[in-house]
């Protein structure tokens, strides 16, 4: 079908939907973020304890810890603790040796220990990462990306509206035609979460983290309660943007995978129609011949 030229697209047509800028910050930050992910792991490895306030060591009560003990492996978060051999705390590399490290080699950046590598990693993609932030934050704000399709209007912050949101998204019942186009009251929220509340938190708590910028902007350390605290944030704003990132794979493949990348890719996108519809009935003169 070619491309709709009425003001109002058709299930079927092919239209615009993403504008540059989205596409471009959308696959640097796909790259950025999973490298950062792999070497954040690697730097956890170094010490795979996390506490709340200024300090925290091995014999400090850590609020969430991952460690082996004997044969087993473990995660415990607060008096809660679970068995996790094989998965984290206690697991085998890929020549059969057995280590003891918070997370496995394959899911680390580099693929063996190294906190230098690895911190040389993460440190040069976080940088990538910010900027990109701060270049879609002012691309985005200026063309009215932000006001036009995630601000929420008024009607949808209504509980109505959001719980058949809910309901929809729960049966797997995808907008058709133009309404695809725009987001729903729950892509606008989750959107608006990561990239006004989740990014921001993970920059400005890296920046923590570093005795330097603790030097010049001394404040830091006083909005997130210390450097452990700052450290417990960004573990826990990185494992939150990666539930985030499995959502958002699992509803690109159930909306439509070949159509939802094309329109990242190319901005490019086919108006989705209803599903499992029946065929239209033939007319009288075709179904005679």
């Amino acid at each position: 079908m070619t491309e709709s030229t009425d003001a109002e697209p058709r299930p079927g047509d092919l239209v615009n939907r993403h504008k540059l800028p989205t596409r471009i910050w959308h696959w640097i930050n796909a790259i950025a973020i999973v490298i950062l992910l792999m070497s954040g792991l690697t730097i956890f490895n170094a010490h795979p304890r996390l506490y709340w306030g200024s300090y925290g060591a091995n014999y400090d009560p850590a609020w969430l810890q991952i460690g082996g003990e004997g044969e087993r492996g473990y995660l415990q978060v607060g008096d809660w603790q679970v068995t996790t051999t094989g998965v984290l705390g206690r697991w085998r590399d890929s020549e059969g040796n057995i280590s003891t490290r918070a997370f496995p080699s394959w899911s680390t950046i580099p693929g063996f220990y190294s906190l230098a590598t690895g911190r040389l990693w993460h440190f040069f993609f976080a940088w990538i990462f910010a900027l990109g932030w701060i270049a879609f934050l002012v691309t985005s704000l200026w063309n009215r990306h932000v006001q036009r399709d995630l601000a929420p209007r008024k009607s949808e912050l209504s509980p109505r509206h959001i719980w058949h949101d809910i309901k929809q998204h729960a049966r797997l019942r995808f907008p058709t035609g133009a309404a695809a186009l725009k987001y729903n009251i729950l892509q606008k929220a989750s959107y608006i979460g990561v990239i006004f509340v989740l990014i921001p938190l993970m920059i400005l708590t890296g920046l923590t983290m570093s005795p330097t910028m603790d030097a010049a902007w001394p404040w830091l350390l006083d909005i997130f309660g210390g450097r452990q605290s700052a450290r417990s944030i960004h573990f826990i704003c990185a494992m939150l943007l990666v539930l985030f990132i499995l959502v958002h794979l699992v509803m690109v493949v159930l909306a439509g995978s070949l159509n939802e990348v094309r329109s990242m890719i190319t901005g490019r996108f086919r108006l989705p129609g209803k599903r499992n519809a029946e065929p239209p009935a033939q007319p009288a003169t075709e179904a005679a011949e």
